[in-house]
Formats: structure tokens, C-alpha cells, sequence
């Protein structure tokens, strides 16, 4: 396997948000992508990240399916400046990772063994799709954040919701379709509440776009995607909260 990177940031940023949620993580190099579906341990959200082979200068695979701590390999690829080629090369039951700009900079990471079920995407059926500006919802969210510890996110009269209620307060914030939000899809009026702790971490992936993709249903998962379209793809889904919580 060998892998060249002229814009580290399609990995770089990825692997810093996934590894916020997940410690260890199985990497499949398949001819076209890499892909990289994992739950977290509590079994609350899961991660799902491609990122397609257009995005590398050199892309070397025969299916190969390496496994590696998450953290360790956040901290090599933080080192790669956006100016750096980076390239993923397997030795010797490691991962050897070079970085290189002014100067060229090697580690080796050794490869880990994960005996866990392999992970399937779950076939889910949306009837809710919206595309949402990142500064708004991330704004929302943190609004929520101040009063509770979970949302509630809807759709009603087409327009987007996100409410929350305190023993002492309650907050809630209303976006109508327009330049920063998109209905997509939308079949009927549908809510659920979310942890807002989880969805902090989510939408770290703003990092990577100006807008965020929200799919629900009521008390029905929460699909966060972040799209670039021709490149990558990170998406989470979050487990609903049940109503009498």
C-alpha cells in the first residue's frame, strides 16, 4: 500500500474529529476509497468516513485493511502543515507515515489487532433532509447547550426547530428556509431529542465545509454529514434520546 497526499487536511481533519468519538478504528484501503465505520464504545453514535482515491496524487491498494490507534495517528498527521505532501506507505506490520515540506519527517506507528464484529451502516429511510449553514446550527447548538443537555430537533410549518428545556429556563431557536437553510426533503412534520454533548463533537466537521446535512425522523436516528463532493464524506448518526428522559 502506498497513499500520496498533496492536501493533508482531507485526513488530517477527519481523523481529529472521528477520534473524538472512537479510540481505535479499522481503515479499509479499498481500490477506490478508504472507508472507516465504527460505534462508539457506548453504542450512542456511529462514524462513517470515505474519503475517494481523486483526492491523492498516488494511490496504491490491494485491499488492504490496517487497524490503528486513533489518538496516536491524530498526533503524527497534526504535525503536516497544509503546504506538506503526506504519505501512508505499510511495513513491517506498521504504518509508516512521512511528512514531507522543508523538511522530510518519518514515524512509523505500529498496527493494532481489533477483534470487535465488523460494523454495518444501518439502511435507514430519511423523510427529513435539510442542508444548514455550519455557523448557524453550530450557534443553535451551543445556545441549547446553556439551558440542557439534549435538543429538540424538528421540522413543523417547513421550518427548522431546535428547542431545549431547563428546570429554570428553556431556549429555542427557529430557522426558516432560505439561503442558509434547505429543505431537501421533507414528507412531514416529524421531532426528536438528540445529546447535545454528542453533537458538539459532530460539528467539529465544519472544519471541512460551509454546510452541514441533518436527516431525522421522529425518535429516529440523526444522520450529520459533512460532503465535499468528488472527495470525502464523514457522516455520524446519533441515537435519539426516548421521550420520557
Amino acid at each position: 500500500m502506498k497513499l500520496v497526499l498533496n492536501e493533508p487536511r482531507y485526513l488530517k481533519e477527519p481523523i481529529s474529529i472521528i477520534s473524538e468519538l472512537v479510540s481505535e478504528v479499522k481503515l479499509k484501503v479499498k481500490k477506490d476509497k478508504i472507508e472507516l465505520v465504527a460505534m462508539d464504545p457506548a453504542n450512542v453514535a456511529m462514524v462513517v468516513f470515505n474519503l475517494l482515491n481523486t483526492v491523492f496524487s498516488e494511490y496504491e491498494s490491494d485491499d488492504d485493511e490496517i487497524a490503528v490507534n486513533l489518538e496516536n495517528l491524530k498526533n503524527i498527521l497534526k504535525r503536516a502543515k497544509p503546504s506538506d505532501t503526506l504519505i501512508l506507505e505499510t511495513e513491517d506490520n506498521k504504518l509508516k507515515v512521512t511528512i514531507k515540506g522543508e523538511t522530510t519527517r518519518n514515524f512509523n506507528l505500529s498496527l493494532i489487532s481489533i477483534q470487535d464484529n465488523e460494523q454495518k451502516v444501518p439502511d435507514l429511510n430519511f423523510p427529513i433532509r435539510l442542508e444548514v449553514n455550519n455557523i448557524l446550527f453550530n450557534e443553535a447548538i451551543e445556545d441549547m447547550g446553556i439551558v440542557s443537555d439534549s435538543v429538540n430537533i424538528a421540522l413543523k410549518d417547513n421550518k427548522f426547530m431546535l428547542t431545549t428545556e431547563g428546570n429554570f429556563s428553556m431556549a429555542n431557536v427557529e430557522l426558516e428556509p432560505g439561503n442558509d437553510v434547505n429543505v431537501i426533503t421533507n414528507t412531514g412534520e416529524a421531532q426528536s431529542k438528540y445529546s447535545i454533548e454528542y453533537l458538539k463533537k459532530m460539528m467539529k466537521g465544519s472544519r471541512l465545509t460551509d454546510s452541514v446535512l441533518l436527516s431525522f425522523d421522529k425518535d429516529y436516528p440523526l444522520k450529520v454529514e459533512y460532503l465535499i463532493k468528488d472527495k470525502m464524506n464523514l457522516s455520524f448518526l446519533l441515537a435519539p434520546r426516548v421521550s420520557n428522559e
